[in-house]
């Protein structure tokens, strides 16, 4: 990291200010020679984290009036020495500085090397540094909330623990294996298990809340389904408050999926209004019934749209039978049954609620019984809920390694078989916090930040 990089830090277009950052060991000397402050005893004189007013120059020619961050290292975002430039918000200024800034030496960072240098120079872990591109993205006040958690340093504390644990249990295994007597003490064999279990329960423990966090990262995939005219797009229409479906009394209406997001209670539902199920002649109005039971084949939660007073059909029973806890059922339409007549008792039904969209009722118990499923009844910390897929897919495997390895000792195995297991076990929890990860996977992380992050 012995060269200089500039980005912008700022949406690329008009806008009140544009922000351009610039970082590395030149980052002092391209400053010098480009910017000039308008009082420059203070600038020469001030601490850290200050902010300058000045004009900004290419050789000979004035920029912009600007006002320059100075952040020097080791106190900065990347640990570096890093300066950022505050210009008028026009794309073409913006262009400039970038331009005047590459002349003297720097160069244009590559997507996410700010935080890269971040995490290279000590400044962050990898979950801290995967947590900021979740709080970028975030949609939703609960994703946002977990994302800070996580950037704030609360998992990192609880995953480094478990891997000073995995790697305690590692040196205890490995200083047998050096300095072995003619037998093995019981003693020693039941402290070894007691650090597995121990690696094993912190592992589980740490897992158990990675679905709600997923779920609040990346949302839960949605099906409305049921039969033609039940009032499947008039719910999709109700949740995200705009005539996104076309509601007629013609059945077979919607023929295609329809796509929306919608943050019920702080849940992101990525909601899919499906095609009517029920037997067709119609060639299209088929093509769109199949897709209906692919949506359903991949969903984490189906809303089954009912008619309240009509007894469960065979596609809607297939429904339950096949997706089972998945499938809550909305018995709509309340607000059409005649006066003493009553909603059926949907008994087939695990969780069914009693339901009209045109009254607007049972909107409150559809959002609870979602936050049911995704919280499981349990009010864990968010600082405590694991929400990466690639620090889940970790972990998993650290738990598989640790499990295996207590097997092999309760099989009376060789120490040194065990071993090669927690060595595996110590690999993948490694991998979560960056202790031990391949530059090809480093590339693939920030890759997916902006290039001015």
């Amino acid at each position: 990291m012995s060269d200089t990089i500039c980005a912008l830090a700022t949406t690329f277009g008009e806008a009140a200010i544009h922000i351009v950052r610039l970082s590395g060991p030149a980052a002092g000397q391209i400053i010098g020679r480009c910017f000039e402050p308008a009082n420059p005893q203070r600038w020469a004189q001030s601490s850290n984290f200050t902010l300058h007013l000045g004009t900004f120059r290419d050789a000979d020619r004035a920029i912009d009036q600007v006002l320059v961050g100075k952040m020097l290292s080791p106190s900065s975002y990347t640990g570096e020495d890093v300066f950022e430039i505050n210009c008028h918000g026009g794309p073409l200024v913006a262009r400039r500085i970038l331009e005047a800034c590459q002349r003297c030496g720097a160069r244009l960072a590559e997507p996410g090397e700010f935080t890269k240098r971040a995490f290279l120079n000590g400044k962050l872990d990898l979950v801290q540094a995967e947590a900021i591109i979740d709080l970028v993205s975030a949609r939703t006040d609960s994703a946002a909330q977990l994302a800070l958690a996580q950037l704030s340093g609360g998992m990192s504390v609880e995953i480094e623990h478990l891997r000073e644990m995995v790697l305690e249990t590692t040196a205890f295994l490995e200083a047998g294996i050096d300095f072995p007597e003619d037998e093995v003490e019981e003693i020693d064999l039941k402290v070894l298990a007691g650090k597995l279990q121990g690696c094993i329960r912190m592992t589980e423990e740490i897992l158990a809340g990675s679905r709600t966090g997923k779920i609040l990262r990346d949302g839960l995939q949605t099906v409305i389904a049921g039969r033609p005219n039940v009032g499947k797009s008039s719910l999709l229409n109700a949740l995200v408050r705009e005539e996104r479906a076309i509601v007629t009394e013609v059945p077979g209406t919607t023929r295609d999926e329809i796509r929306e997001t919608v943050n019920i209670g702080g849940i992101l539902l990525q909601l899919v209004d499906t095609a009517g199920i029920r037997e067709s002649d119609d060639p299209v109005e088929r093509l769109g019934i199949e897709r209906s039971w692919r949506a359903l084949d991949q969903a984490d939660l189906v809303l089954l749209v009912v008619q309240a007073n009509i007894p469960l059909g065979t596609e809607e029973m297939k429904i339950i039978e096949t997706y089972g806890e998945k499938v809550v059922v909305l018995a709509n339409k309340m607000d059409l049954l005649p006066p003493g007549e009553e909603v059926i008792r949907f008994a087939e039904a695990n969780v069914w609620i009693p339901f009209s969209v045109v009254a607007h009722r049972g909107f409150g118990e559809l959002e609870a019984e979602i936050k049911r499923r995704v919280y499981q009844g349990e009010a864990r910390p968010v600082e405590r809920l694991l929400s990466n897929v690639r620090q889940i897919g970790a972990l998993e495997r650290c738990c598989q390694s640790l499990r295996q390895a207590m097997g092999s000792l309760d099989a009376g195995l060789p120490w040194d078989i065990v071993t090669v297991d927690v060595r595996q076990a110590l690999q993948a929890v490694s991998e979560v916090t960056g202790h031990d990860v391949q530059e090809t996977l480093l590339e693939d992380i920030f890759s997916r930040f902006c290039i001015g992050k």
